[in-house]
């Protein structure tokens, strides 16, 4: 008997009664319309078999007709829209194993960016979807819950002059007649189906890596990511075989909503990494992390996020150890368990616990399940040793590979496979104090770093009045710099602040971490709001940027003063309509 699918308060779909095996979709991409329309043949899997329906996910689809494969149309009912799911659509199969909605998108499709050509490098039209968490039901009908898998393939047709790409088998160059077809043998589920089409060239990083970009972004992406194949191999030494065939990249549009995004075969990546020093590929190793923590053992439902994503950052740090040295990660560690305290302190204390109680996924949770999750499980390595802890996620990655995974399940593993032969017990570790809990529980580990020792020292002289130039800091690297920021009191006078924006380029960074620090520091120090070319640079970066968490970062510091969220809104006004729909809906929360 199958495994069970969890009860997902996220999804109209009941796959235990029947579930969607295979996606086959047949679409046009009209720009002009600024549509996706054709057909979405749904292959099912009926689980009980006195089951009539197979009931799937939508968001405001244009359904022209529900058929089986010969044309013979089927009953269905699309219900009323819910201001957060969507419409069920519930289909009565008369018997047939697999049925046809014929449908397009509306203007209202959430998961769809349509980029005019001033938005591109390349001066051509773009289009990318963004499905996590639940917005694929947006472009096609499904059962948009993590815990559902399907196989999909795909007939994608474009303009001539434009390339597209999925997170599936892909062409490395574009065909004559804008036809291009699309092969996902693995089921993934609704979130990791993706589709991007654009003026974009390929380059290769290495027998199984490669990077996609717009024409004159290309190679200076293959130079930033030029370490992929050996982030690759080092994944594969900690935690068993690269199980998806290819491991690319695909640089987007500055619109790009997240840093990446690990659609199988095809990661999206922001241009923020971009930094000309290879400083933020550390991302390039989460979304590969992500290939076992996520594609291969999924979150039942986006409550569970934590397993995914908790994991993969500390499967990440753990690749960056291995390419990079302990030194390295331990800055990495530092600059995490900051930026856990950093929203610790603004969220309310139900949304840090581990395992979350989401009304709305799309709000999305905040850095918490990222860090705590990872900080929890470092916390078990300490505590059975990190020879123990690798074999126990090696073993857990292939025992449940393929397959979706819940907090409860996850944990009663752990007891069974690694903590009772040890003698270990929930209260040793305070199990329920992360899961369940608010805040850090009292047995964290704690991360030493030399190199932001170093730095704390030139803080201090700094404060003592040791000029910014005579800072013994030329050999910094990027991380110091961003720890530098972070260390600076509020109430610096503000020709400190000059001084220091003039000697390291704050303001100018081309590194994004640095200037979010940046701008978050001065405006809560007031100091921005005293120099107009601080506050032009802090427009830029609100316009340019549309890296949600980066820019919701600046709006919240922002909006927290009358005067800051005058200058946020006005700043809005101009920057909301280059925003993909995902950083809209989290910014217009905070501006009004």
């Amino acid at each position: 008997m199958p495994r069970s699918f969890a009860a997902d308060p996220h999804s109209y779909a009941r796959p235990n009664e029947i579930a969607v095996s295979h996606l086959s979709l047949d679409l046009t991409v009209d720009f002009e319309a600024r549509q996706l329309a054709g057909a979405a043949t749904l292959t099912l899997d009926r689980r009980d078999p006195d089951a009539r329906e197979v009931v799937l996910d939508t968001w405001r689809l244009d359904v022209r007709a529900v058929t089986t494969p010969d044309g013979t149309a089927l009953p269905y009912e699309l219900a009323d829209h819910d201001p957060v799911f969507g419409q069920r659509l519930a289909i009565t199969t008369d018997g047939a194993d697999r049925v046809v909605v014929h449908y397009a998108t509306t203007d209202d499709a959430r998961a769809l960016q349509w980029l005019e050509p001033q938005q591109t490098a390349s001066g051509k039209r773009f289009l990318f979807t963004q499905n996590q968490p639940i917005l694929g039901r947006s472009w096609i009908p499904c059962q948009d819950s993590p815990g559902v898998r399907a196989t999909y393939d795909a007939e994608v047709r474009v303009p001539a002059d434009l390339l597209a790409l999925m997170s599936a088998t892909n062409p490395t160059a574009r065909n004559a007649d804008g036809v291009y077809r699309f092969e996902m043998p693995t089921p993934v589920p609704a979130y990791l189906v993706a589709l991007a089409v654009g003026d974009l060239e390929f380059r290769e990083l290495g027998e199984r890596a490669g990077v996609y970009a717009e024409p004159t972004v290309v190679d200076a992406a293959a130079w930033e990511f030029a370490d992929t194949e050996k982030m690759m191999e080092a994944a594969e030494r900690l935690y068993g075989p690269y199980r998806w065939g290819r491991y690319d990249l695909l640089v987007l549009p500055p619109s790009f909503p997240y840093g990446g995004m690990e659609n199988p075969r095809l990661t999206f990546a922001t241009p923020t990494l971009l930094a000309g020093d290879r400083s933020l590929v550390t991302v390039v190793a989460h979304e590969l992390a992500h290939s076992w923590s996520g594609n291969l053992v999924t979150n039942s439902t986006w409550n569970d996020i934590w397993l995914n994503e908790g994991f993969t950052v500390y499967f990440e740090t753990r690749i960056d150890e291995e390419l990079y040295g302990a030194d390295f990660t331990a800055m990495l560690l530092r600059l995490g368990r900051q930026e856990l305290e950093q929203w610790l302190a603004i969220e309310e204390p139900r949304d840090t616990w581990l395992e979350l109680d989401l009304s709305d996924p799309d709000e999305g949770p905040s850095k918490i399940p990222y860090e705590k999750g990872s900080l929890f499980l470092r916390t078990i390595e300490a505590a059975v040793g990190r020879e123990r802890f690798d074999a126990f996620l090696r073993d857990y990655f292939d025992r449940f590979a393929f397959e979706s995974m819940d907090t409860e399940t996850f944990l009663a593993h752990l007891r069974e496979a690694l903590l009772t032969p040890l003698g270990i017990t929930d209260e040793d570790l305070q199990v329920e104090a992360w899961v369940r809990g608010p805040g850090v529980p009292s047995n964290e580990p704690h991360f030493a770093s030399d190199a932001f020792d170093r730095v704390d020292a030139e803080v201090a002289a700094f404060l003592a009045g040791r000029p910014a130039a005579d800072l013994d800091a030329a050999d910094w690297v990027s991380q110091q710099r961003w720890h530098f920021v972070r260390a600076l009191p509020d109430d610096l006078p503000y020709d400190r602040f000059d001084e220091a924006d003039a000697f390291f380029g704050f303001s100018g960074s081309g590194n994004i971490e640095i200037a979010t620090a940046w701008l978050e520091k001065v405006i809560d120090a007031g100091y921005l709001f005293e120099r107009p070319a601080v506050d032009t640079a802090m427009a830029d970066f609100l316009t340019r940027h549309g890296r949600a968490l980066y820019i919701k970062k600046v709006y919240l510091k922002l909006a927290a003063t009358p005067t800051g969220l005058d200058r946020a809104r006005e700043i809005y006004a101009d920057a909301r309509a280059s925003y993909h729909p995902v950083a809209q809906m989290a910014i217009d929360k905070i501006v009004g």
